[in-house]
């Protein structure tokens, strides 16, 4: 967990100095440890991460629906959903085609509502 928070590019946005690192992080039971935790803290991130042998319903599931609906709906293309690429410019190469098409659907849709 610690590498990928680390891999995250500059965000621009507002002015000034390009921010690095998110607020929060969220995630879910598998990516509980207390030394993840205790690293995500020295960098000023603040981890919401359920704790192992808590209740469902820990409130992560509002936030974590928006990325697992967007991966369902990149596995509707099965060159994504089953990876048959060796190299990863080719598999980002085919994410990135799949992104636009989802897209594309998406502004089609609002096109016709109006």
């Amino acid at each position: 967990m610690i590498p990928l928070v680390d891999a995250i590019p500059p965000v621009r946005g507002r002015r000034g100095r390009p921010r690095r690192r998110p607020c929060k992080l969220f995630g879910d039971r598998a990516y509980h440890s207390r030394q993840g935790r205790r690293e995500l803290r020295a960098r000023g991130i603040s981890a919401k991460i359920a704790w192992p042998k808590s209740e469902h319903g820990s409130g992560l599931g509002k936030d974590r629906w928006v990325v697992e609906r967007t991966i369902a709906w990149l596995h509707q293309y099965r060159r994504l959903r089953v990876r048959y690429e060796r190299r990863d410019d080719i598999h980002e190469a085919f994410l990135a085609i799949g992104c636009s098409l989802i897209c594309l659907k998406l502004l089609n849709a609002q096109e016709s509502f109006r």
